[in-house]
């Protein structure tokens, strides 16, 4: 596995953009939700750390991985009250969660194929919000579990540093 001897929560806040200001999108599947709730927190728990505002942190539930996608696109569409403020803004960035674990069909491939693809192409759209993949793809449930808290730490957590890192490269 390619998270074997690697600790996906591990960071250095001092190497990071200033996070203080920027507004993340969260888009988190309902499927596998004992696995896509510890992604969310450790996404959000890592945003909070590094100084994103806890109202700066947009939730958006779907009804599985599949739905990402579009779950997604209306996020990075959309724009959102800024706490304390009348007017609006579009997000820094969104983080899609799900979780797809490997069943006994070829499901498993169609899905992960479309997510990944479709996540690909939110990144090439007209929005320029970038779009960040926190979807696990794993052979079993015990994986699943190893990357969402477990012994390879959080993805979610991985997840919010590279939304970090991305909003700020948007701002480039």
């Amino acid at each position: 596995m390619a998270t074997a001897g690697k600790d996906l929560s591990a960071y250095d806040k001092n190497e990071l953009p200033d996070a203080s200001k920027m507004r993340i999108g969260i888009v988190v599947s309902e499927w596998n939700d004992n696995i896509t709730e510890n992604l969310f927190i450790g996404a959000r728990d890592t945003l909070l750390d590094c100084g994103v505002a806890q109202g700066s942190i947009i939730r958006v539930n779907v009804p599985g991985s599949f739905e990402l996608i579009y779950g997604c696109r209306k996020v990075q569409e959309s724009t959102y009250s800024i706490p304390g403020k009348r007017e609006k803004q579009a997000l820094d960035a969104v983080i899609a969660i799900g979780s797809v674990i490997r069943g006994e069909t070829a499901h498993f491939d169609f899905v992960c194929q479309g997510v990944t693809a479709g996540i690909k192409d939110l990144n090439l759209n007209k929005t320029r919000i970038p779009v960040i993949f926190c979807v696990l793809t794993d052979d079993t449930h015990a994986q699943s579990v190893a990357r969402s808290g477990g012994i390879h730490g959080n993805k979610g957590s991985e997840a919010a540093i590279a939304a970090i890192k991305m909003a700020a490269l948007k701002n480039l």
